[in-house]
């Protein structure tokens, strides 16, 4: 079957301007658009049952991993249906990407988001309206900007597709307000069905993307989470040596290309630099012109670059099919967004490796910035309760809460976080003037909510780097597979020890024989035992890591196993680790059994690991002393004080045009540092903080405009 033409879908949209029906394609028909339109031979696994319910007109909620396919899911129903089909995804990165990949095929494609001239937008909105697109692309804040949901609802897409859906969900790793808003503009623009589509959704996650999208009746696809050619390592290293170890890692040209993602930019630029002197590398993180980011994706694509060294928070949207190791240079915060970062390696199928290098340090880190992002109940509470019915300026209520001796634990930056969440959970109320009032006093429940799950998430990283099984299986188990999580991969650092390419693994010494026994002989009988049961009931004084160390040994071997359990007390579920023996475990009598089985433990010995290891005692300090230490509000000069007045006085413009009160705009805080510092170039704009490239693509001329007036 032919590609449909641009004039047959440009008639056939005229035809169907306000509520076009379509008819149903089969099977076959399908089959024929696959290889005449994207030139597949035959489709992926389960691709096509998603495909012909879109075309039927069914919305769908399809998870699968990165690279197994996504895009075709909508892209192929979308050129089946006719008409525009309207894609929005949170990643200008992503957008680039799918829309140059469907200009390559001959599609007509238009985008629009905040790094484009505004004369390329007006035309993609005109061709729009002509019906001349196959394809529009958008950013979810332009649903936003006055006018522009009613220009989409003339012509109403055929199909709706909302990329990394994740982001909707006050669940997901990358929860964003501005995507969470999409579904009330969705009944406007039916009767197009709509998928939502991701690679990172946990059960609870799924749950609340159809809630939010209003999807009650989609259908749902959740499918192949388990990678086979993915081999998952984790090593605990100290911070100091892991730009080493990197790369020695990458000094080998059979594990590159390779991804590395470091946990901030200055990192990413100074790991980058360090790994030119191995393989030819290059930064990528939203602290970055646009052009660069641009220049640098480009290459790696094209293979003029062999490494690419991003921030953890930066999504890369990059597809090349053959990145063979994908490197964690710090513990990531969700396993969700692991699991996506760790999916762009090996998409070719060709064996490839996973390395998450992570130490005590990184708990601290993660510690205090959920902290900072999650302010104390009581903080937040105190917040509310300054608020009234009658409208005040937030800088009034401000200064009257942190001139309080009463109130320590309230500075800027806590009170800045506390209104915000107010304000995403109903509790306050805020205007164009930046005047706030009180609002719902039932906020507090779902804060609650959600800062627990944002702790969990990192609970969970935890549990997943100290586990005691398959890394691959402990993945799939995390997504809700749970008759594939129970089966190893066979691959990774837990299945095969002596595979792995950053650590060392020797027998155990007859003492430490003697201790693993003793946990043998502990479990015997019983049907497992909690951790920390074990732990008092063991001889010695063994500690928690060592204990873990054997557990992991002893787990390894297959002679236990280490599963989350909970109990219930007075009403509350208590979650807790559990060992128990295997069938092989329960078979064992003495200590000189243990010598069939081949048990590993780090080369180092668990109770000289930290110890031995130079750099720990660093290691173990608070992250950063600007982690440690509160930002100090800066006393700006006259000139300084009138540039920040103009500043707001532009900032309640445009927020009145966005309908959003002025902090979704930018906070206090950034107005007082462009204030301070009065940049002159996009590039020292957005080395401010909470000037990211998106903020200084779409703010950045006005804000420079005013700077350099003052």
């Amino acid at each position: 079957m032919a590609a449909p033409t641009r004039d047959h879908l440009y008639n056939q949209r005229m035809l169907a301007e306000t509520a076009p029906q379509f008819p149903k394609a089969d099977a076959s028909s399908l089959s024929g658009l696959l290889h005449s339109a994207f030139g597949f031979v035959e489709f992926r696994a389960n691709q096509e049952a998603v495909c012909r319910a879109a075309v039927a007109g069914e919305d769908a909620l399809l998870v699968m991993p990165t690279g197994s396919g996504k895009s075709l899911c909508y892209q192929l129903p979308a050129i089946a249906r006719g008409g525009t089909a309207l894609v929005v995804s949170p990643l200008i990165a992503l957008i680039e990407d799918q829309c140059a990949k469907l200009v390559s095929l001959g599609f007509s494609v238009a985008r629009i988001h905040s790094g484009l001239d505004r004369a390329v937008s007006r035309q993609a909105c005109f061709d729009y309206l002509q019906g001349s697109l196959q394809f529009l692309f958008i950013a979810p804040e332009r649903l936003r900007v006055p006018g522009f949901p009613e220009m989409l609802a003339k012509r109403k897409p055929t199909l709706i597709a909302i990329d990394e859906a994740h982001c909707i969900s006050q669940w997901g790793h990358d929860f964003r307000p501005d995507y969470r808003m999409v579904g009330q503009y969705l009944p406007a623009l039916r009767p197009a069905p709509v998928l939502a589509l991701t690679a990172t959704a946990t059960p609870a996650v799924q749950r609340d993307i159809l809630t939010q999208l209003g999807l009650s009746s989609a259908r749902k696809f959740i499918h192949g989470f388990r990678r086979d050619n993915l081999a998952i390592e984790v090593a605990e290293v100290p911070m100091p040596m892991r730009p080493d170890l990197i790369c020695e890692l990458l000094e080998d040209p059979a594990r590159r290309p390779a991804i590395v993602y470091a946990p901030a930019r200055k990192k990413a630029e100074e790991l980058a630099t360090r790994l030119t002197s191995v393989c030819k590398a290059a930064a990528y993180h939203a602290g970055l012109p646009a052009e660069i980011r641009a220049d640098v994706q480009q290459r790696f694509q094209s293979g003029q670059i062999d490494c690419v060294v991003a921030t953890i928070a930066f999504g890369m949207g990059i597809d090349k099919a053959d990145v063979r190791t994908v490197i964690h240079a710090a513990l990531p915060s969700t396993l969700e967004g692991y699991y996506q970062e760790i999916g762009r390696a090996g998409r070719d199928g060709l064996p490839s490796r996973a390395i998450l290098m992570h130490s005590y340090a990184d708990i601290r880190t993660h510690d205090f910035f959920l902290k900072r992002d999650y302010p104390p109940i009581d903080a937040v509470q105190k917040v509310f309760n300054a608020l009234s019915a009658d409208p005040r300026p937030l800088d009034e209520i401000r200064a009257r809460l942190t001139d309080d001796p009463k109130n320590h634990d309230i500075d800027e930056e806590t009170f800045a976080k506390a209104v915000e969440k107010l304000f995403i959970h109903g509790g306050a109320q805020v205007d164009y003037e930046n005047n706030a009032t009180r609002g719902d006093h039932r906020w507090s429940a779902p804060y609650t909510r959600q800062s627990d799950y944002r702790r969990n998430q990192l609970e969970l990283v935890r549990k997943f780097v100290d586990g005691h099984q398959c890394r691959m299986a402990a993945l799939v188990l995390h997504f809700g597979d749970l008759a594939d999580g129970r089966i190893r991969c066979g691959l990774c650092d837990f299945c095969i020890p002596n595979a792995s390419s950053t650590q060392q693994f020797r027998a155990p010494s007859r003492a430490e024989s003697v201790a693993l026994q003793a946990i043998l002989d502990a479990l015997s009988g019983n049907d497992g035992k909690s951790i920390g049961k074990l732990l008092k009931e063991l001889p010695g004084n063994l500690n928690r890591k060592e204990l873990d160390t054997y557990l992991s040994a002893l787990a390894k071997s297959g002679l236990i196993t280490v599963d989350d359990a909970e109990w219930i007390k007075d009403g509350e579920t208590i979650l807790y680790r559990k060992a128990s023996l295997t069938a092989q475990g329960e078979s064992l009598k003495d200590g000189n059994s243990l010598s069939q089985f081949e048990l590993q433990l780090p080369a180092e010995g668990p109770s000289s690991r930290q110890s031995s290891l130079p750099g720990t005692r660093a290691d173990r300090k608070p992250a950063s002393k600007e982690a440690s230490i509160a930002a100090q509000p800066i006393n700006l000069s006259p000139t300084g004080q009138a540039l920040e007045q103009s500043l707001k006085e532009w900032r309640t413009t445009i927020a009145k045009k966005l309908g959003m009160p002025p902090f979704v705009v930018l906070h206090d805080r950034t107005l007082h540092a462009i204030a301070d510092s009065c940049p002159t170039t996009p590039n020292q704009l957005q080395e401010i903080s909470g000037m990211g490239p998106a903020k200084v693509e779409k703010y950045g001329q006005p804000i420079l405009e005013i700077c350099k007036r003052h």
